[in-house]
């Protein structure tokens, strides 16, 4: 910063000459130099806005413009091309200073005992101008010759001195453009306070420190446009943006605060003021051929009439248009009809509008007679109302009309007229003027407020300034300071170069009469977005808000998967598998669920798995419930015929204590099998296993102590073996039967001591539900006792295989070995069965085990003698039973 002082310091006469020179075309330089040489600081403009004061501010407006609206860079001079063109929003953008310097004089609290002066100037739209005009506000000199941007250098001529002309200003009002305040503060370095330059690069203090705006930078109307894109869900866009730095810094800015919120751009085309008409062709094409529905656009107004009048020849109306501040409130778009099609909808960010109180009747109050050496509003009264002002009427200078028309009557006003000039609906640029009035104001109060200015004065205190001798680095250091309330209410103070982001939202809506008109729909206020969506007239015609979407929203359940190649925003939407859910819109993954829980059919949520076992309910339940007790009531039915009959040859023959127990086992075994069914328990789990393995035991043993009581009845008839049976009476076979279960229920007591089964839920199947079953905790235990009847089944088979060709038809050897076969095939397929089955089905396979082999001894060994007994009663003799 030590070149700040030297900044502000008064440039010598020289040094400026040689400045001017530097940055002129060399053909045009000698008439340049001639110019300049007439006055030692340059050349004021023969029209200008001014009031004495104790403080002069100066003021620089683009009053005029030139017809072919070039702005000329500095390495080519222009050709002073008249400025012919009065720009009735600069010259209300004047009298809003005016107004404002005259509203500060009124205040006894503000500057109190300082008048305030102006003088306004014009620029007339070029930054070379702007220099111009810029070194004669701060150089202050006298003009001594006339040098103006709106008349060729041929017809300059002299004009009698201002008294505010000699008086050097401290600080500036302006100026209307970023690239003319840029040069002014690298080339001239005057203290200024902008109203309409907008870059972001003038928030860089370290290479501007002496520019202050009352307009928000770019990058917050690209901010709040992204916000709105956001809001709305806008996440497939088109972007159509000027060459220049306005349009790359505000996509720039507009991309950073979308990163990470799925929004994506189909295409950013460029254009320029150059080549507009090839331009505007072609983006109206790429706007054509889009899938984006909503256009992004940072241009001038002129370069987008250009596009929407291209759209509007090949019928493109369904796109929604995003305006920048540059477009969104131009008259001149919202009048012409030819684009109302296109243009209709648009959603804008504007600079904000306020009400300055009583500027409106200070307008109206404006007149040539009042102001005579106003010959901005000279030009202006003439052009309203067609007349001219006489030198009589108009004694600072005659008529600037050409031609014949008739003289004012001096009637004339503004009170009753209605006209853009007295339109005050909506103060934007005019209110970032007034602002930038009273920003100065304040800070000169600062600076000059003393405890005791007259004694300070008297005395030459240093401690205080002087309203003649002030010093720009130190109204800089009060600006920078500033926060003050202004007469509508609003905090005011600057941040940086800046002050706090505020915009207008605005909307584009139709007219019977076929234009459009400015609707206000929210505002912006720092980073928070006010918006009154019901009020929002869009594209479409509706209220509807447009979708522009490359991929349609994954719907929860289904998660996003990329397409290759192609940007973020595009994806196919994958449903996600069982087991998993996603429960936003477009989420990336799906979560898997907890190990108890499963999906739902939406896949949207995790649900607790159903309970799943073997239960009296179900189909299968209830058909091997009905089988079990069908066989345990056909058993009881064979055991009250054999009851019946038990005086009759065939059960006699067929020792008919071990019958009825042998029916009775039966039936144990049927109903065993109705413990596996219903909701497992640490009992039942317990119990079915040991009523299981005892009831085939028993079952089994009695079948194998009959085939060895046949084998041994056989053999003791034959010489020499009659004391053979002695051995095998009924006491005897009671005994085997009792051994042979005793070791059973020895085996199952001990395996259900140390390792019974236990209820638990198997995770294992993946799946809505999950299993409740009895585990195995020893399988050794399950084995042993399998591997008992096993064994006992297989020592019953051979020996009643032996015993199948022994004379004598009471002979049940064969039954037997027909029961067994049965018995072992079905026992074991029923061990791959059991371990290959899920869940419930692992029990039911082992209830069909237990009742086929049931129903296998049953209707084997039982049914033919019951058949015997109840329908073949002439066989149930001894005699028959005797015969070979």
């Amino acid at each position: 910063m030590s070149w700040l002082p030297w900044l502000f310091a008064p440039w010598s006469p020289s040094a400026l000459s040689l400045l001017l020179l530097s940055v002129v075309d060399r053909q045009t330089g000698l008439e340049v130099a001639q110019a300049i040489v007439c006055s030692r600081w340059g050349a004021p403009v023969d029209k200008s806005l001014s009031q004495d004061g104790d403080v002069i501010i100066g003021g620089l407006f683009n009053l005029y413009y030139r017809s072919s609206a070039v702005e000329h860079g500095f390495t080519e001079l222009p050709h002073y091309e008249p400025c012919t063109g009065l720009d009735l929003e600069s010259l209300i953008n004047a009298y809003t200073m005016t107004f404002a310097v005259e509203e500060i004089n009124r205040n006894s609290t503000l500057l109190p005992g300082v008048k305030l002066g102006y003088r306004i100037l014009d620029s007339c739209a070029s930054s070379y101008w702007a220099q111009l005009v810029a070194l004669s506000l701060v150089g202050g000199d006298a003009p001594s010759c006339n040098l103006t941007p709106s008349t060729p250098r041929s017809a300059a001529h002299g004009q009698p001195g201002e008294t505010t002309a000699g008086q050097p200003v401290p600080l500036l009002i302006g100026t209307a453009s970023s690239t003319s305040t840029i040069v002014l503060s690298r080339v001239l370095g005057p203290l200024s306070i902008s109203y309409m330059a907008s870059c972001p690069c003038l928030s860089d203090r370290l290479n501007f420190p002496n520019v202050f705006r009352t307009i928000p930078s770019d990058t917050y109307q690209a901010r709040a446009m992204a916000r709105m894109a956001i809001r709305f869900r806008w996440t497939w866009i088109g972007a159509v943006i000027v060459n220049k730095d306005y349009g790359h810094l505000a996509i720039q800015a507009f991309q950073e605060e979308t990163q990470g919120k799925g929004v994506c751009f189909e295409f950013i085309e460029t254009v320029l003021k150059e080549t507009i008409v090839s331009d505007a062709s072609r983006i109206a094409l790429t706007i054509q051929a889009s899938t984006a529905r909503v256009i992004l656009v940072f241009c001038w107004y002129t370069e987008i009439k250009k596009v929407f009048l291209e759209l509007a020849k090949i019928n493109v109306t369904d796109r929604q248009f995003l305006a920048s501040e540059a477009w969104s409130t131009s008259d001149d778009l919202l009048q012409d009809v030819d684009i109302s099609n296109v243009a209709s909808g648009v959603v804008g960010v504007a600079i904000r509008s306020s009400t300055i109180p009583g500027f409106e009747n200070h307008l109206r109050s404006l007149h040539p007679m009042r102001r005579p050496d106003d010959e901005f509003l000279r030009e202006f009264w003439e052009n309203e109302f067609g007349c001219t002002l006489g030198a009589s009427r108009f004694p600072a200078k005659g008529s600037s009309q050409k031609g014949s028309l008739p003289l004012c009557s001096g009637t004339e006003s503004l009170e009753g007229v209605k006209n853009p000039f007295t339109d005050i609906s909506q103060l934007r640029v005019a209110y970032n003027v007034y602002l930038a009035v009273y920003a100065a104001a304040h800070a000169l109060h600062r600076l000059l407020s003393c405890p005791d200015r007259q004694s300070s004065s008297r005395n030459n205190s240093s401690s205080c300034s002087s309203p003649k001798h002030i010093e720009p680095k130190e109204l800089l250091r009060h600006l920078n300071k500033l926060n003050v309330t202004t007469p509508q209410g609003d905090m005011f103070y600057f941040q940086g170069a800046d002050i706090p982001a505020k915009y207008d939202l605005v909307n584009w809506q139709e007219t019977p009469e076929g234009s459009l008109k400015l609707v206000l729909i929210g505002r912006v206020d720092g980073s928070d977005l006010h918006l009154n969506e019901s009020t929002i007239q869009w594209s479409t015609g509706s209220n509807q808000v447009p979708v522009s979407v490359c991929s349609e929203s994954c719907t929860p359940g289904t998660r996003r998967a990329n397409k290759r190649g192609e940007p973020v925003c595009c994806f196919d939407c994958i449903q996600c598998a069982e087991g998993e859910i996603s429960n936003q819109t477009d989420s990336l993954h799906c979560e898997r669920c907890p190990s108890e829980f499963w999906s739902n059919a939406k896949q949207t949520a995790c649900i607790p798995r159903q309970l799943d076992f073997l239960s009296f309910n179900e189909t299968l339940g209830i058909t091997l419930t009905t089988a079990a007790v069908s066989g345990a009531v056909v058993t009881t039915a064979v055991f009250v015929v054999f009851l019946c009959y038990r005086q009759t040859p065939v059960v006699r023959a067929n020792n008919s204590e071990l019958s009825f127990l042998l029916l009775l086992s039966l039936k144990l075994c049927f109903l065993c099998s109705l413990v596996f069914i219903g909701r497992p328990s640490v009992w039942s789990c317990r119990f079915q296993q040991a009523a299981f393995g005892i009831s085939f035991v028993l079952c089994v043993s009695c079948l194998l102590v009959k085939t060895v009581v046949v084998l041994a009845a056989f053999r003791s008839a034959r010489p020499g073996a009659g004391a053979l049976m002695k051995w095998f009476g009924p006491g005897q076979q009671r005994g085997s039967v009792c051994l042979f279960t005793s070791i059973q229920i020895i085996i199952c007591v001990t395996w259900l001591s140390l390792s019974p089964p236990v209820p638990q839920r198997d995770l294992g199947f993946q799946g809505s539900t999950v299993t409740l079953e009895c585990a195995m905790a020893s399988v050794v235990g399950f084995s042993l006792v399998l591997g008992y009847i096993g064994l006992l089944a297989c020592t019953c088979l051979l020996l009643a295989f032996l015993a199948r060709k022994l004379p004598d038809n009471f002979n049940e050897a064969k039954l037997i070995t027909f029961s067994m076969l049965i018995f072992c095939a079905v026992w074991v397929a029923f061990v791959p069965a059991y371990v290959t089955s899920p869940g419930k089905y692992t029990v039911a396979v082992e209830i069909f085990a237990i009742l086929a082999s049931s129903y296998g001894l049953l209707l084997c060994i039982f049914v033919p003698k019951c058949f015997i007994i109840l329908l073949r009663p002439e066989k149930n003799t001894k005699k028959h039973l005797m015969a070979r």
